[in-house]
């Protein structure tokens, strides 16, 4: 059905690709983050500069797919899918610049490996999430989308299961309390990437389902 569409309309899918590219490089720098807390004398600055780099590239994707939105007649998909889709992409983002925010903010000088394996799945799924709105301008791709979308869901049961493991580990071993509470906002936030993620993936499930 979308090759029939008109040319201007499949815009709309360059911008979704846009800002899933912003949403990995983002979840790259947030994995380099990580790393180079942990080396000594680290300069962890470059990271936290493309990560903010990364999510006011995405605003300004989101944007212009709102303002085509509104001057545009017929659109490839229902005008509330791409509503939800371009607003998830973004809290996707935005959640990575919250997480490398709060590293920042709490100074936390050493990434836990709960934290590190946290960054890994996000960029997992950000890989995920890229390859699934890649391939969303064609149905026939509607298999294929689906598939990515069920390893989306399984990463984010990942990070549930990584998140406990470390909230259990904080709780037993951590003495400082300040330190154990500021582990906790950063574990919750890291895996709550996922968390969207996953309902990012609802979404696309949802226009397949709606338009195959």
């Amino acid at each position: 059905m979308f090759g029939r569409l008109l040319p201007k309309e499949g815009k709309f899918f360059d911008l979704f690709n846009a800002h899933a590219e912003q949403i990995v490089i983002g979840a790259e720098a947030l994995v380099g983050l990580m790393a180079e807390l942990n080396k000594p004398g680290g300069d962890a600055a470059e990271y936290f500069r493309a990560i903010d780099q990364a999510e006011d590239q995405a605003d300004r994707i989101t944007h212009d797919t709102m303002a085509l939105l509104h001057k545009t007649f017929i659109t490839p998909l229902d005008r509330d899918e791409i509503h939800s889709l371009i607003n998830c992409l973004d809290d996707i983002i935005d959640l990575i610049k919250g997480g490398a925010q709060i590293l920042n903010l709490y100074d936390i000088r050493r990434a836990t490996p709960e934290a590190k394996n946290l960054a890994d799945i996000i960029l997992s799924s950000a890989n995920r999430v890229r390859a699934a709105v890649l391939l969303l301008p064609s149905m026939d791709n509607g298999p294929a989308i689906l598939k990515t979308c069920e390893e989306i869901d399984r990463l984010e049961t990942d990070a549930d299961r990584v998140m406990r493991g470390a909230m259990s580990r904080l709780f037993r071993e951590e003495p400082d309390v300040r330190q154990l509470i500021k582990l906790k906002a950063v574990y919750e936030l890291l895996e709550s990437v996922t968390d969207r993620c996953e309902d990012l993936a609802n979404i696309l499930e949802g226009i397949v389902l709606e338009n195959s």
